[in-house]
């Protein structure tokens, strides 16, 4: 079945022609109250993103990813690995509330708050307007030949990508391994931590290839998302839309001409400039509906307005609106779907902060030495030997930690550190220990207890172990 005419635009994209080699996108410079404010989200989500890693609070980093080592902090609170199942619970959190946004409001994540939006539009587009200059010199540079003008401009372009990208990898790369450990790499030389600074060129360069020649198809071939509008958005979902119903009227678009009685003559108040598709970051045309392309980045909006202004018709041609209500005029109202997107989202919230607040800030693991049978001294005496594990999440020492069994006279002795244990802050302690019970405390083979974890007199932990004493036969 042959496509209609007027969704050939769904069969392709914008980087690619019809010959399928790259279309490089040059959209024009973006202007208007939405780029400002704009402007002003990215500055303070790019100076977050760069002082996060250097943040702390309570001695824990404000973020950290340190997958090797299984270790996460989130707003300056630590997750070690004994806690995954609350790093889990907060990453289907931070899913559920993308998703309910989507449902609610569209891309708007991409368009204001992704860091490859930020990057790419922010900062990378933005020297290339410094250097290369608008949409059009742009497009005149590309198709010129490389004289000392060209080469000089790409140079120094490619250059400052290049320093920017290697900066960027360090700030990504104090994320995975702490700011402190950064700048200590930093101070004693790169060479000295050749398997870190290898890793480093590596994610330079991908960073470098994203910005300098993938650049928009991240958006809209490598990312996921774009394609989950399709199953997220509804007609009430907000999106950054074109009025079709007010831009072509009962004839159509129309070039605009002076003292014309547009509305007499049936058409509508598109006057067919262009300028949406020439401010468009991803090329495409925001007249032919929502698109996967689209990352609501409002510059449309604030282009289409300027253009209302000049010709003295109402603003609002391209807009924040849904498609009941450009249909039909209907305000905006949470739907079945955001109510049930709201109460997962709360329940979950409920049980992260419940689990958060009943989490120890020790955890203690004491099992008994596999292969290990118990061992019988003197008559009375029965002795087991175990590995204990410690682990503290606070960022302070825990001196002078001590084992004692609840409700039964028994020893308890550690191999090494027996007087003075001292737990580091955010470190982990391993040792082994003898337990030693009456026989007469033992109710066969197979007996459990609990241990405490004192430091000082204070409690900070209990934990269970198995004991293994002789056979009672009766």
């Amino acid at each position: 079945m042959e496509t209609p005419s007027n969704e050939v635009f769904r069969d392709s994209i914008a980087t690619i022609n019809e010959d399928g080699k790259r279309n490089w996108i040059f959209p024009k410079k973006p202007s208007g109250p939405f780029w400002e404010k704009r402007k002003l989200v990215s500055y303070f989500l790019l100076a977050f993103l760069f002082a996060a890693p250097f943040v702390k609070i309570n001695g824990n980093q404000f973020l950290m990813f340190n997958v090797l080592e299984r270790r996460f902090n989130i707003f300056g609170f630590p997750f070690w690995p004994q806690d995954f199942h609350l790093f889990v619970i907060s990453m289907i959190i931070l899913v559920v509330f993308i998703t309910l946004f989507t449902v609610g409001f569209g891309r708007i994540f991409c368009g204001w708050i992704c860091p490859q939006t930020i990057f790419m539009e922010m900062v990378f587009r933005r020297i290339e307007f410094w250097i290369d200059g608008d949409r059009n010199k742009q497009r005149k540079l590309a198709r010129q030949k490389w004289n000392k003008e060209k080469i000089r401009k790409r140079v120094t372009k490619w250059f400052i990508f290049l320093i920017i990208s290697f900066l960027i990898a360090n700030v990504f790369l104090a994320y995975l391994i702490s700011g402190d450990k950064l700048i200590k790499y930093v101070v004693e030389g790169p060479f000295e931590h050749l398997g870190t600074l290898i890793p480093l060129l590596i994610f330079t360069g991908v960073f470098y290839f994203v910005f300098a020649w993938f650049r928009e198809q991240v958006c809209i071939i490598a990312c996921p998302y774009g394609r989950l509008q399709g199953v997220l958005l509804d007609t009430k979902s907000i999106v950054v839309a074109y009025d079709h119903k007010r831009g072509e009227g009962e004839n159509g678009r129309k070039s605009f001409r002076k003292n014309e009685d547009r509305e007499g003559l049936g058409h509508g108040d598109c006057i067919d400039c262009l300028q949406c598709v020439h401010v468009c970051p991803t090329g495409i045309d925001i007249r032919n509906g929502t698109q996967l392309e689209c990352v609501n980045c409002t510059a449309c909006i604030d282009e289409c307005d300027t253009i209302m202004e000049k010709i003295n018709l109402p603003k609002g041609l391209i807009r924040y609106a849904s498609e009941e209500n450009i249909e039909n005029k209907t305000k905006f109202k949470l739907t079945a779907r955001l109510k049930g997107y709201i109460a997962v989202l709360t329940i979950l919230t409920g049980v992260l902060m419940g689990m958060l607040a009943l989490r120890n800030d020790v955890e203690a693991n004491i099992l008994r030495l596999p292969g290990q049978l118990y061992e019988q001294k003197g008559e009375n005496i029965i002795s087991n030997v175990y590995t204990y594990k410690l682990v503290n999440k606070t960022s302070e020492d825990i001196k002078n930690i001590s084992f004692k069994i609840r409700n039964v006279e028994g020893k308890i002795n550690l191999v090494s550190n027996a007087d003075n244990l001292t737990l580091k802050a955010q470190d982990i302690a391993e040792g082994t220990l003898f337990i030693e019970l009456n026989r007469s405390d033992l109710s066969g083979d197979k007996n459990n207890f609990t241990i405490d974890v004192y430091s000082d007199d204070t409690l900070i932990e209990t934990t269970s172990i198995g004991f293994l004493g002789p056979r009672s036969y009766n």
